[in-house]
């Protein structure tokens, strides 16, 4: 067996990420032979402008897709909640695996385990309106603060004093081995996560299907059913990855239960739903709960963050 190219985005995290996806790979085949290929992407470049300044989608990825659609890489790992909604002609998603953590988590100065022990006016570092806004909307005095760079970058910044906390995902803090770190994580019910965040999506040209076959076999499909739900919810709304938008759907038994929330900027206008169905239902559902949404003030929000 040749041995195939896995392309993924160069830094501690991601090359992580990339080793738990081999990993799985070679438990279900112990004869494969996998090189890692790293890529440095648009948004590593970027380090200064803050994520919601960035104005292209895929900046986190597409140099990956790049890679392999020219045949440099035979697969490619990503973190799901990174992928553009709209899939690029001639990949798919192959595989989605390894969400252990779904929800967000703050690494804090002082010892705080919740977000009403934060002090008055605390500087809370994050780059995503996601974020800025659950806070806003929780505790208006808070001071969302744009960081940038990767997970110990932020935190070096916190020890040096620039935030009293930053809100991190905490797939990535225990993928680094950094979980000891953490000062309390949120309930993804209650401050809800990016769509998709947590999980590991692997990425395959279509018209590799021995790839694609090998790729598939790890993956999880519970896992699918609710990751591309919560993306439905971007989908529907057409609202790209900057608005500060969050969804997350969990399985009990045979039934899911989707979370979503829309907001402006400063969690004044903060509208969230929840919708339970059968689970054969999930897109449908998901594509329910985002209209409703839209109608109860989500579209108008839309409207405003255009201009």
């Amino acid at each position: 067996m040749k041995a195939l190219t896995v392309a993924t985005r160069a830094g501690k995290l991601a090359v992580a990420q990339t080793e738990i996806v081999c990993s799985l790979l070679k438990e279900v085949h112990p004869d494969i032979q996998l090189e890692i290929k790293e890529i440095t992407t648009a948004g590593d470049r970027d380090r200064r402008t803050a994520l919601w300044n960035l104005k292209d989608t895929g900046f986190f990825t597409s140099a990956l897709e790049d890679a392999l659609l020219t045949g440099r890489a035979d697969f490619a790992v990503h973190s799901f909640k990174d992928l553009p909604t709209e899939q690029r002609d001639g990949l798919t998603i192959a595989a989605v695996c390894d969400r252990q953590y779904a929800q967000d988590c703050v690494i804090a100065a002082g010892s705080v385990t919740s977000i009403g022990q934060f002090p008055h006016a605390a500087k809370i570092g994050t780059s995503s309106p996601r974020r800025a806004a659950q806070l806003k909307h929780l505790r208006p005095d808070l001071v969302p603060t744009a960081v940038r760079g990767n997970v110990l970058t932020r935190i070096r910044r916190l020890r040096e004093g620039k935030f009293d906390a930053v809100i991190l995902a905490h797939a990535g803090i225990e993928r680094l081995g950094l979980s000891d770190k953490i000062s309390f994580s949120f309930d993804p019910a209650q401050f809800i996560p990016a769509p998709a965040q947590g999980a590991l999506a692997v990425q395959t040209r279509t018209d590799d299907s021995r790839t694609s076959s090998l790729i598939a076999s790890i993956d999880d499909e519970k896992l699918r059913t609710v990751t591309f739900a919560e993306r439905k919810i971007l989908t529907t709304m057409q609202c790209g990855c900057h608005a500060p938008v969050g969804a997350f759907a969990k399985i009990t038994a045979d039934k899911i239960e989707i979370t979503a929330f829309i907001s402006n900027l400063d969690g004044t206008n903060f509208i969230r739903r929840q919708i339970t169905g059968p689970l054969e239902d999930a897109e449908h559902l998901a594509e329910k709960l985002a209209n409703d949404l839209l109608a109860s003030g989500g579209k108008k929000i839309l409207q405003d963050l255009e201009k």
